[in-house]
């Protein structure tokens, strides 16, 4: 696939496609011997369960739709005959407006003495007096779904429900797990945004929490005081390698957490870029191996609300041989040359997410609008792209939003896209 859309940039180098479905948008693809296992950004689709043993036809052999269009499942993981997959709020922003809606009519009372009219509690919040309804019945309604879903997929045709676990707030986000622990970003009650908490699925019927772990601040409760604006300080996720947890903490860079007791998590290591870089960290990931000598960690920015004139969302290298000197080594980057769609409205281009485990120095990278990067760590102070492939839009999307990605024991490529697409790839060295 070496098109070209209107002479830009060639669209694949090194990188073939084997098969595509246009599958509804994902959030997560993981796979698992001869499954992938795709959670779906929008209801009524949750999951999807594909048999990949022949990649060049993918088929469906699951899907679990959802009973109500209030929430998302749009994260999954597998560890045997076990997978989980998150529940969240499908559409948090309406519930961050309500919360300023509360917060903006207490600091009108505040100021005046009486109860605001909803003309005045609309100026304060910039949004026509229309626009404050939906914002009410969303506060009427509340939300008491969120949290984590446990299923048996001994027979991956035929997923059971063991349970629903619920946590607090808008629910559960990107999370990780593994044959014993699930390590939840959750939104909980007292708390500031996302923390971690820990459960233990020994029993899958019945987890059990077995600690939390929070950037000091957010425990409100506590009586702890946020010293930044609004959620900036939150988990986005850990991953675990050994006795440590590498968490992405959004505008407050990343953090290392040892967890070799598992009932007291500490902070043992941490590193904050932000704010001279805007796009939220959202991914650490400890390589597993040295790389040129040092142990090193993997971090991904999250492309946002971009800001034209600054850096786009992108891949961090850091040497982490001593926790108590974090610091960055290599960077990369891609140019908005790269992609036809770099710039298409209603879409981002920069980087989101790589596959969470490695072999090798080589990572395959998400950069939604540009596609999928295929990057060589073995100089880790200069990165070196050794591939991509930008898949064409369909479903009738305006560009490519590549979201999630990982690879198999084959060597072939999972990429998923956003919006709608699932592809098949395989890397020709």
């Amino acid at each position: 696939m070496n098109a070209t859309k209107s002479g830009s940039a060639r669209l694949s180098h090194n990188i073939r496609r084997l098969s595509h479905l246009d599958l509804p948008g994902g959030g997560q693809v993981v796979v698992q011997g001869h499954h992938a296992f795709v959670g779906h950004m929008r209801p009524p689709y949750g999951t999807t369960i594909l048999d990949i043993s022949d990649p060049r036809q993918p088929r469906i052999v699951a899907q679990i739709n959802l009973d109500h269009d209030r929430s998302h499942t749009h994260k999954v993981r597998v560890n045997g005959d076990i997978m989980i997959t998150n529940v969240e709020h499908n559409n948090r922003r309406v519930v961050r407006k309500a919360q300023r809606m509360l917060a903006a009519r207490a600091e009108l009372q505040q100021a005046t003495g009486r109860a605001p009219s909803q003309q005045e509690v609309a100026a304060k919040l910039g949004v026509a007096e229309a626009e404050l309804a939906p914002l009410e019945a969303e506060l009427a309604s509340g939300y008491a779904e969120g949290g984590f879903k446990v299923w048996d997929i001994s027979n991956p045709a035929k997923p059971r429900l063991l349970t629903h676990q619920k946590t607090g707030g808008v629910g559960v986000h990107r999370f990780d797990a593994d044959q014993r622990y699930a390590y939840i970003s959750t939104e909980m009650d007292g708390y500031l945004g996302n923390l971690l908490v820990i459960y233990d699925l020994q029993d899958p019927q019945r987890p059990i929490e077995v600690s939390r772990w929070w950037v000091p601040g957010q425990h409100i409760a506590g009586g702890e005081q946020p010293t930044w604006s609004g959620q900036d300080y939150r988990l986005h996720h850990t991953l675990r390698e050994g006795d440590k947890l590498w968490a992405g903490c959004w505008q407050a860079g990343l953090r290392v957490i040892d967890v070799s007791d598992i009932t007291k998590p500490r902070t043992v290591g941490a590193y904050n870029y932000h704010p001279l870089y805007l796009e939220p960290t959202h991914t650490v990931f400890k390589v597993p191996f040295k790389v040129g000598g040092r142990e090193v960690a993997l971090v991904t920015d999250e492309e946002h609300e971009h800001h034209h004139g600054q850096p786009h969302a992108c891949m961090w290298v850091f040497d982490v041989t001593d926790l108590a000197r974090i610091h960055p080594i290599g960077q990369f980057h891609v140019s908005e040359l790269d992609s036809p769609w770099s710039r298409t409205p209603g879409g981002r281009f920069g980087c989101h997410q790589f596959q969470e485990h490695m072999s090798d120095t080589r990572v395959f990278c998400t950069w939604f609008a540009g596609g999928l990067r295929a990057i060589d760590i073995s100089d880790p102070c200069m990165p070196r792209e050794t591939g991509w492939f930008i898949p064409e839009p369909c479903g009738g999307f305006a560009s490519p939003q590549s979201n999630d990605v990982d690879v198999d024991a084959r060597g072939l490529i999972y990429l998923l896209d956003r919006n709608c697409g699932f592809d098949v790839l395989e890397f020709q060295s």
